[in-house]
């Protein structure tokens, strides 16, 4: 069987590059087409090889992560492959730009290969989740994860914009309940000044994430997540109603 994920590594540390390429090519979905010490090296590699996936450093000598992925979103090196960001510095702002670029996930270092690994294999669906083996809510995790685990199991994916916008509005209505109530003078002003957008683009992209999800056909996860039939294809929520419903399933099982 063809091996459906042609990944290409882009780092300039050889022994970490080394090391993800003997992990990865061990995987029977996974075939390593290539490593790249630095971005311009990638893009010709891009050229020749067309891996669908890229794994690579944000920061590196010569040129960037931030420039391989303007120069891949601009269309010139053909489909966007799905891209993970490696990076040493935890930083809000620096993963946002990674997303609004074209990113598909950012990972900060050290992280789990096994993780990473997992993670090209939701972003092609090549993982089944059992989740009702495996709630995909787990209490040990950050909030960030649990609310990134939901996004992946109803297919939002991480590199639309209304994927950080939801995620953000979620943390704001679980801090702040009441938000909801007061969600276009509040909340989308509040997520807009964080974004240096306007609260009718959160809005709008916001709506799209959720339309995604839905033309996905995985509403049957969410439902599970949820334990009883809450929506069907053609039963979309609105964007408060989705909001709260993931707001509220976190805060319960915060409490429980």
């Amino acid at each position: 069987m063809a091996k459906q994920i042609r990944l290409l590594i882009v780092d300039d540390n050889a022994p970490l590059a080394a090391e993800i390429s003997a992990f990865m090519n061990a995987q029977q979905e996974i075939e390593v087409v290539g490593t790249a010490e630095n971005a311009r090296e990638a893009l010709e590699m891009v050229k020749l090889l067309h891996p669908n996936a890229i794994v690579a450093d944000l920061i590196m000598p010569q040129t960037d992560g931030f420039f391989l992925l303007e120069k891949l979103s601009g269309g010139e090196y053909g489909p966007m492959p799905k891209i993970i960001m490696l990076s040493a510095v935890s930083s809000e702002s620096l993963y946002a730009r990674a997303i609004a670029l074209g990113a598909t996930y950012y990972m900060n270092k050290p992280f789990s290969m096994d993780t990473l690994y997992q993670r090209l294999l939701d972003f092609f669906d090549l993982r089944k989740l059992d989740i009702q083996k495996q709630p995909a809510l787990v209490r040990s995790k950050s909030l960030d994860e649990r609310i990134t685990s939901i996004f992946l199991s109803i297919g939002i994916p991480a590199h639309i914009k209304g994927y950080q916008f939801l995620k953000e509005a979620i943390k704001l209505v679980i801090k702040k309940p009441e938000i909801i109530n007061s969600i276009t003078k509040q909340l989308y002003p509040s997520i807009a000044r964080n974004f240096e957008t306007s609260p009718s683009k959160v809005e709008r992209a916001i709506r799209h994430a959720i339309e995604v999800a839905w033309n996905r056909g995985r509403i049957e996860n969410l439902n599970t997540i949820f334990g009883y039939n809450i929506y069907t294809k053609n039963d979309k929520p609105t964007n408060g109603e989705f909001i709260a419903l993931i707001a509220d399933r976190l805060m319960l099982e915060e409490s429980a």
